[in-house]
């Protein structure tokens, strides 16, 4: 993975003024456009509006004034209710979209796409290369902007219907619902009635006859009373009709007679066709978007205007989207409660981040030319950063993007296999990611997608549907190359989607061997004529007792079974390849995949290699994950509404394969970073069950040295927190967590008998999390809280809490920055405790009495904890001395090394103090040789030894 938008596709369906239903917010956005709802609310005044490049009008009009035409009281009363609506339903937003926070808005972050005007002559010129879509606006006629769309064209002639076209992803339907909510508001002033129809509303009456009229009022009940006013409102009356190509159009009058009264019933086909035919309503305007693979449907001699849009190809407009939508407030809190919340500073370090990046000219800017993927980067960017939703996780956020961009979409509406286009992607562009994981290469030849597209294409049929997917889809998924040195490639347009489409294709079974698609084919055959096969051998044998009859008979058994092992060894070979991409030595220094996809999105310092790894090798550590995610049940159930359906059977025996090979391999000791990726695996599987049969002989959890975002302490909150073996040891040590993280990951800590949480942000308010989760705690018996920014305050409360806990037996608050007072209460608080054996309180701001009066505390024989302030006991050496000085070692490339010069000379010139105190020669040796090993870490750090 070498680095890591639009509001979806919608659709429109029947009902606007019907009995309100809230649609629950985990149906799709495709279904709750599909039930509308009826306001009878006052118009809200609109909301603070960014006016961007396109912006749709020029000014806006008092609330209620509709010109010349509805001027009667019901007419005007009527628009309005039709404007309430319509405003109420544009607005609602998919629970992929709430996730950006409460205040968002498709009218506060809404940034138009380039519309760049095109001609006949152009859209008809054949391809003769392999097209992937726009790298940048083409030279000719001018961008258009929103409001510019039914100007005269360049001879002067009036301009009626429009034709807006795009592939998937540039933004068809964000375009046509901002359209409608401007109107809604009034700042489309040249149009007093807009009316949108969904045409894959339409595409499901069939041939069912209904009138315009009776589509209109159907759908949008206050209408009926202005339907006698529609033939005189001209090019005052608006069509939107969204996403044609799930009508198939005939516009031979063999197949669709003329007809111009709006309230003849016909097929709704029919009535569309009419309609841009001008036959009926011949004044009025119409705007209709479509896939570029079905813009001939329309002979162009009654289209007046076409439009390309073309996404995001100016980089402005990609900082701008970014600006706008991750500026947006969360809700502050994660799936674990805590109250995690971006700050402003965070976010604007983000967006400059990301800014840098685009200015660079890298290959994310490449693939932000789809506003599409802007959302993407917006989506990931707010999963890694901001509070994570409870069951959210990236397989998810990838199937989700998926699915509000092709959820419906079929290849070709006029085909009859109704093929999803989604699950003709996965078969085509699955392949090619595949193939691309399986030989290490993210950088792929015109030849090398051409072999996947055409790969058993034997019809004129497949390959016209082939035509279909290339010019309406090809560009989602794969974008040219950017990068020096692979000019004239292509790749994944984010490479995780490599690695998700790689996965996919697994998970679908897709991957056959010659050996397994003839083994399917024998069985299917077999299962086709088994049955009379078995009838005929039955009535034969009972006239001719052959002895090779039962042979017969058992062979046609066997069939099916010889299949079936040959798909359980390809089962558990695919298992074998996950695991083991999974726990590959060679990412072994490796940042973790979630840093890795961050850094790739915000063009920081990308993974580590390791020193002997080839400088080409690609990491694909993404795709097990995707893997275990795809096999969830929510994200079963999204892809089976993209008509990629998993069955449960099959999922159940992969996940059984990849727990057998899980269980053979995951016993292994891992570096920080490979745990956290084995943890984030079973996070985003999602089956605790699974999880917790695969994790539990795990007896260490060592995460030290890894970035212990808000994400990753849910991670190992919901994989790990609600087993219940206990953990030998939790090492957390320099993770950079904070009294959030510790709070998230509480449930999991409080099993461990050891608990490392040195070199952390805690704070005392930390230590109040912490004392009031040991409160009563059996397992802890041992915890480090070395530098963890303490202060006065969080020892104070240490001693003040510490009997609340009875079975405490070390405690290292050292280097925290308290003085005398608080940490003689600790040590006293520590003697008074019942299980407590040892105190660390070294580096901390004690002056030379102090440390002599704890020296004497530690070292009284009246029993209790000792306490470890000095690296003396006495006029001898204490014999921690090697245990405080290799934890400095250890740690003096992270502290401040003129604060570690001050403690170590303080600690040194005790060394001194005590060997002048003490006539043993062994004891001055001793002395002797540990002050040596304090002036060699001194001269380490550049400071004197004197």
């Amino acid at each position: 993975m070498r680095w890591g938008c639009h509001l979806p596709r919608t659709s429109w369906g029947s009902g606007l003024g019907r009995t309100p239903q809230l649609p629950d917010e985990h149906i799709s956005f495709l279904i709750q456009w599909s039930w509308p709802f009826k306001g009878v609310h006052p118009l809200r005044p609109p909301r603070a509006f960014i006016r961007h490049h396109g912006n749709s009008a020029d000014s806006a009009p008092p609330p209620g004034r509709h010109g010349q035409l509805f001027r009667s009281i019901s007419a005007t009363e009527a628009i309005q209710r039709h404007r309430r609506n319509l405003t109420e339903w544009f607005s609602r937003l998919p629970r992929e979209e709430r996730q950006f926070g409460p205040t968002f808005a498709l009218d506060t972050v809404h940034v138009d796409p380039v519309i760049r005007e095109s001609t006949p002559d152009e859209l008809l010129r054949p391809s003769t290369e392999l097209a992937t879509g726009h790298q940048q606006t083409q030279a000719g006629l001018p961008p258009l902007a929103l409001s510019q769309l039914f100007d005269p064209d360049a001879c002067g002639r009036r301009v009626q219907t429009v034709v807006l076209y795009g592939t998937v992803g540039t933004g068809k339907s964000t375009l046509v619902r901002k359209m409608v909510l401007d109107w809604c508001y009034g700042r489309l002033p040249a149009f007093e009635l807009l009316i949108p129809f969904s045409c894959e509303d339409l595409s499901s009456l069939g041939s069912t006859p209904a009138s315009l009229c009776q589509l209109v009022t159907q759908r949008y009940t206050p209408l009926k009373e202005v339907l006698p006013l529609m033939t005189a409102a001209g090019s005052r009356l608006l069509f939107v009709l969204h996403g044609l190509e799930r009508l198939n159009l005939d516009f031979r009058l063999a197949g669709t007679g003329l007809c111009s009264d709006p309230e003849e019933p016909g097929p709704p086909a029919a009535i569309i066709v009419n309609l841009l035919r001008k036959y009926m309503l011949p004044e009025a305007s119409i705007l209709v978007t479509t896939r570029p693979s079905t813009i001939s449907r329309i002979p162009s001699k009654y289209v007046g205007r076409y439009g390309e849009i073309c996404g995001f190809s100016d980089t402005n407009l990609q900082k701008l989207y970014f600006q706008l939508r991750l500026n947006q407030p969360d809700c502050g809190y994660g799936a674990g409660g805590a109250s995690v919340s971006v700050t402003p500073a965070q976010r604007d370090n983000l967006i400059q981040m990301l800014s840098r990046n685009l200015e660079g000219h890298h290959q994310i800017a490449a693939a932000c030319f789809l506003p599409s993927y802007c959302w993407l980067v917006c989506a990931t960017l707010h999963f890694l950063h901001a509070p994570t939703p409870a069951g959210q996780t990236l397989t998810s956020i990838y199937t989700s993007f998926l699915r509000l961009n092709f959820s419906g979409e079929t290849l070709d509406s006029t085909h009859t296999s109704n093929l999803s286009l989604m699950s003709y992607a996965a078969r085509t562009m699955g392949k090619l990611a595949y193939e691309g994981v399986s030989s290490r290469k993210t950088y792929f030849s015109e030849e090398d997608v051409r072999g996947c597209l055409e790969a058993g294409i034997k019809t004129e049929e497949e390959f016209q549907l082939l035509q279909i997917f290339r010019r309406d889809a090809l560009r989602f998924f794969l974008a040219p190359c950017v990068e020096p040195g692979h000019l004239g490639t292509f790749v994944f347009t984010v490479p995780a989607m490599q690695e998700y489409l790689a996965a996919l294709y697994i998970v679908l079974g897709l991957r056959k061997t010659a050996l397994q698609r003839v083994g399917k084919e024998v069985v299917e055959f077999v299962g086709r004529v088994g049955e009379d096969v078995s009838l005929v051998l039955g009535i034969v044998a009972k006239l001719l007792p052959l002895r090779i009859l039962p042979l017969l008979f058992n062979l046609l058994k066997v069939v099916p079974r010889v299949f079936g092992r040959m798909v359980s060894k390809s089962r558990e070979a695919v298992a074998q390849a996950m695991v083991l991409e999974m726990f590959r030595e060679e990412d072994y220094y490796n940042d973790d995949v979630l840093d890795q996809m961050g850094a790739s999105i915000l063009g920081v310092e990308g993974p580590r290699r390791h020193p002997d790894e080839p400088s080409e090798d690609e990491v694909f550590e993404l795709f097990p994950m995707f893997m275990g995610g795809l096999l969830s049940a929510h994200n079963r159930a999204v892809l089976a509404q993209l008509g990629c359906p998993i069955k449960n059977l099959d999922a159940l025996e992969n996940a059984q394969a990849i727990k057998k090979k899980l269980g053979k391999l995951g016993r292994q000791v891992l570096p920080p970073s490979e745990l956290l990726d084995h943890l984030f695996f079973h996070y985003e599987f999602q089956n605790q069950r699974f999880s917790a049969e695969v994790l539990g002989s795990l007896r260490q959890l060592n995460l030290a040295g890894v970035r212990m975002t808000p994400l990753k302490c849910t991670v190992v909150a919901s994989v790990l927190g609600s087993g219940r073996h206990p953990l030998d040891e939790v090492n957390l040590a320099s993770c950079q967590l904070d009294p959030a993280g510790l709070h998230t990951l509480m449930p999991v800590l409080l099993r461990a008998r050891k608990l490392g949480l040195s070199n952390n942000p805690l704070t005392a308010a930390g230590v109040g999390l912490l004392m009031d989760g040991l409160a009563g705690n059996t397992s802890v018996t041992h915890l480090s809280l070395l530098h963890t920014d303490l202060g006065d305050e969080g020892l104070e409360l240490l001693a003040s809490q510490l009997d609340r806990n009875k079975q405490l037996q070390e405690l290292n608050v050292a280097y925290n920055g308290a003085g005398d007072t608080v940490a003689l209460a600790l040590a006293k608080a520590a003697r008074e405790h019942p299980s407590l054996e040892l105190l660390h309180l070294y580096f901390n701001e004690l002056s030379s009495e102090g440390r002599q009066v704890l020296r004497d505390l530690g070292g009284s024989g009246e029993g209790g904890a000792r306490v470890v302030a000095s690296l003396t006991e006495g006029t001898a050496v204490s014999e921690y001395w090697s245990m405080i000085l290799s934890e400095v070692q250890r740690n003096v490339n992270s502290w401040d090394p003129l604060r570690v010069q001050r403690h170590l000379k303080l600690l040194l010139r005790d060394l001194e103090d005590s060997r002048g105190a003490t006539l043993n020669p062994w004891r001055k040796a001793q002395l002797l040789r540990v002050e040596g090993e304090v002036k060699t870490l001194l001269e380490q750090l550049g400071g004197s030894g004197h």
